[in-house]
């Protein structure tokens, strides 16, 4: 084993072509748009990236689990109820995959998901104003890894847990009894039509091992949702070598149209359970965070011919359905073949009960009657598969640093280029999809030493595309990511562009804290709350100066963004605020809450360039000692002291 995994450090066979590539089919000119919108996963940074293919160039991070000072993102009052848990705010987490909406079984550009991983959660993301519109934590799951994946309609958002736990009433057991205590879930997210609005429709208790990752059937395997899943050995420590010991682990089959079956016929237990979910309203430009208290659980042993498994060669990473959806390929990392399994075959072997036995009192398909076939020899370390719209499938290899190209029916090896290094995931646009785009595969690489500029110790994340235009990959561009990206999706953008949102129209503001216009401005006491009802457009704030603030008052500045053009946002930062700056987009109000601890003049400015008078766009706080008797007020273009401190400070005669 020892041995096995040395490879991973090594560079692949061709590494001195290592410098090539062909960057003038990369070249976007000068105005000119890219193709595609890939979205990319950030890992431990918590977020999401969008780039362009295939420029590779960054357009932009998408807060989702992650605070971010960028954009006030968790740090703004409107936005903190984003990052609410039922373990209280969570300021960070860990985005693995992204799953994109789906009709018919292709991509339609209105939202994309993406996991958290740490504390199990699945946010949406609205693709017309590229943020984070919606997070709903799911309970009863540890290690949100197996998610989201999207059935062919988008009627769910599918989650499995990682990490098997101990359920129910008694959750204080030794973790030595992992096999009589622990076990894993899969959650159905109802995605609404209109609106997509979440809701956890029924979760699905499976037996205690390790779900990884998943897909969604389509086609004709529409209604089954197929999940990778290993340590069927049920080891709890040292799992490198607990969990290696069988020659096969399994791919879960889940036929989830039965399940909404047995949900209709009341075969599901509610359980009481508290999860936050969390919704940003666009019309309020503010989010809401409601506690819910129970889910629907469907136990399989009152649920026949709901679950089945498979056997699949051990430790299987990536489960993946070909677009005609007859084809599921498994993918073990410890394996030297790939499993390509039939679904013709997979409902044959249910209906004739051509079963090896049971897992947990689920039964387990034999290999033989339901395998497609293998492809033989086709490198070290399978991880992942997409295709293209010819009956060809692209695997990433993390041992072998490499991308190999198959036909899918006769599981013929066609061609294979190295990646630098240590690929993981990779991305074909259109590839998870019955309509492939084809053009380019997209390689995310855990390492790359000698591809960039050093940086110390840790060096930029990587992306590589690659063309598949022709018989023979051809490698084009690197380019640097943010984070650790793992999954991501491309999508054309002529789907997104179409409905963006450039401006969000003053006269639709509902804000309670909105002013929507300078006239409306004003600054209020309330007891030690003082709200600042501010302001902004090009070169000034109104008020630009306030006084009568007192030690021991919370100031809520809730500014406003008047402007009605496109790309004209407006920042806001306060001197000694501990949290962040506000970005607020045209039309938009976003609030900052500051509590001051000395006494001064504080200066407060914007914080993104809008004019050439930009610098200009400042104005000040005066914070005065608490019982002072100064008091509240605010003014713009004013420059006489106020009567009351005029006389105040008059030298007698």
């Amino acid at each position: 084993m020892a041995g096995f995994w040395s490879l991973q450090g090594c560079k692949p066979k061709g590494a001195g072509s290592a410098a090539g590539g062909d960057a003038s089919k990369t070249f976007i000119a000068p105005g000119k748009y890219d193709e595609f919108y890939n979205f990319v996963s950030g890992g431990f940074s918590g977020q999401m990236s969008v780039y362009g293919i295939p420029s590779g160039r960054l357009f932009r991070v998408i807060p989702v689990f992650s605070v971010d000072p960028e954009k006030g993102y968790g740090y703004s009052e409107e936005t903190k109820a984003m990052l609410n848990t039922s373990h209280g705010f969570v300021p960070w987490d860990d985005l693995h995959h992204i799953a994109l909406t789906l009709t018919n079984g292709e991509h339609d550009g209105r939202w994309a998901f993406g996991n958290a991983n740490n504390t199990p959660r699945i946010a949406r993301i609205d693709l017309k104003t590229f943020k984070t519109a919606e997070i709903i934590e799911i309970p009863n799951s540890a290690g949100n890894h197996s998610s989201p994946f999207i059935t062919e309609n988008s009627e769910y958002v599918v989650a499995g847990t990682r990490f098997s736990i101990p359920m129910g009433e008694n959750q204080d057991v030794p973790i030595n009894t992992y096999k009589e205590n622990f076990k894993g879930t899969v959650s159905f997210i109802s995605v609404d039509k209109t609106t997509g609005g979440m809701k956890i429709a029924f979760q699905i208790q499976t037996p205690g091992v390790n779900y990884d990752l998943a897909r969604a059937g389509k086609g004709k395997s529409h209604g089954w949702m197929f999940f990778s899943c290993y340590n069927s050995e049920r080891a709890n420590t040292l799992l490198e070598v607990n969990a290696s010991q069988k020659d096969k682990d399994f791919i879960m089959c889940v036929n989830w149209k039965k399940a909404e079956e047995y949900v209709k016929a009341g075969k599901a237990v509610k359980k009481s359970v508290k999860y936050a979910h969390n919704v940003y309203d666009d019309s309020k430009h503010m989010a809401t965070s409601t506690i819910e208290n129970e889910v629907l659980m469907l136990d399989p042993k009152d649920c026949p011919d709901m679950i089945y498994y498979m056997p699949c060669p051990k430790s299987p990473h990536g489960c993946d359905t070909d677009p005609t959806g007859e084809y599921i390929v498994g993918s073990g990392k410890l394996a030297a073949v790939i499993p390509v399994f039939s679904f013709t075959k997979i409902q044959q072997a249910i209906a004739a009960k051509n079963f090896d036995g049971d897992y947990e009192g689920i039964p387990v398909l034999k290999y033989e009657a339901v395998l497609h076939g293998e492809v033989q020899k086709p490198g070290l370390g399978p991880l992942h598969t997409e295709f293209d719209a010819n009956g060809n499938a692209y695997t990433s290899f993390f041992v072998s640093s490499e991308i190999v190209k198959w036909n899918v029916k006769d599981l013929k090896v066609l061609d294979r280029v190295p990646t630098y290094y240590s690929i993981g995931h990779l991305s074909v646009p259109g590839g998870p999809t019955k309509k492939p785009h084809g053009k380019y595969v997209i390689a995310y690489n855990k390492i790359t030493k000698d591809r960039y500029l050093p940086t110390g110790p840790e060096l930029a994340q990587s992306a590589q595309l690659y063309s598949i235009d022709g018989d023979k990959m051809k490698l084009l561009l690197d380019f640097p990511t943010i984070g650790e990206p793992h999954y991501a999706e491309s999508i054309p953008a002529s789907l997104i562009m179409k409905n963006s949102t450039k401006i969000y129209k003053i006269e639709e503001n509902k804000n309670p804290y909105a002013a929507l216009g300078d006239k409306f401005a004003r600054v209020e006491r309330k007891g030690n709350e003082i709200h600042v009802y501010m302001t902004s457009i090009r070169s000034h704030f109104t008020p630009d100066n306030i006084e009568g603030v007192k030690l021991g008052d919370i100031v809520y500045f809730h500014v406003t963004n008047l402007e009605q053009d496109w790309d004209v946002p407006h920042g806001f930062a306060v001197k000694g605020a501990n949290n962040a700056e506000l970005l607020i987009m045209p039309g938009e109000t976003q609030t900052l809450a500051w509590k001051p601890e000395r006494v001064g003049v504080y200066p407060m400015y914007c914080t993104d360039f809008c004019s050439a008078l930009h610098q200009e766009m400042q104005g000040y706080i005066r914070v005065s000692p608490a019982g002072s008797s100064v008091p509240l007020t605010f003014s713009t273009g004013k420059t006489e002291p106020a009567a009351t401190e005029k006389k105040a400070t008059e030298q007698p005669k």
